[in-house]
């Protein structure tokens, strides 16, 4: 396995996955290479979104395709927004709009303990029985106010405590080593090696 193709078009994730597989000497083509629709993420579960977008990724790629579901889960609201992380304020998507809506949402609650989730998906094929799946978890606090301009989506409001910094005020290699997209690829890329020579 050379090339995978990477089924999403959010140009952070693309760039974090990238740096992460190649070193692996796996070259990771984004879907829009070939074209490809996003797919429909109906589902309630990060697991089943993630399945259903790297299954749809690889029948119209004809190449084994990576995909993750994740978001950001704030234990004040129920774990809102997870799985709906992405459009939390509506379509058209918009990091802007999204963090408005959960600084907004948070608003008057001292708990502000949150975790970013990734699950991701890796199937050989469309209709692979055996898809590798691997997790990850990142724990933090959300802010009100945003700091740093690296990262995407939630990371300027998401505050490391032990770091004393958010997500966006990471270096990139800081954010891949740490992130929960960054444990949970690690975590498949075992299981693939582990996969390709068991024992």
């Amino acid at each position: 396995m050379k090339k995978i193709v990477i089924a999403s078009n959010n140009p952070g994730k693309l760039r974090e996955i990238a740096g992460l597989l190649a070193p692996l000497g796996l070259e990771a083509l984004p879907q829009s290479a070939f074209a490809i629709p996003e797919a429909d993420e109906p589902h309630h579960t990060f697991i089943e979104n993630a399945l259903a977008k790297a299954r749809h990724a690889s029948r119209l790629a004809g190449l084994p395709a990576l995909a993750d579901d994740s978001g950001i889960c704030a234990e004040a609201l129920g774990g809102a927004p997870g799985v709906y992380s992405a459009h939390y304020a509506g379509l058209p998507k918009s990091d802007a709009r999204n963090n408005e809506k959960l600084i907004s949402d948070l608003r008057g609650r001292a708990n502000r303990r949150a975790h970013y989730y990734c699950v991701m998906v890796l199937v050989r094929d469309a209709d692979d029985p055996e898809p590798l799946i691997a997790e990850g978890r990142w724990f933090g606090e959300l802010l009100d106010t945003p700091r740093g301009g690296g990262g995407f989506g939630y990371d300027p409001y998401f505050l490391l405590p032990e770091l004393g910094r958010t997500a966006a005020e990471l270096a990139p290699e800081d954010k891949n080593r740490l992130s929960h997209r960054g444990q949970a690829l690690r975590r498949l890329l075992a299981a693939l090696q582990e996969a390709a020579y068991p024992g």
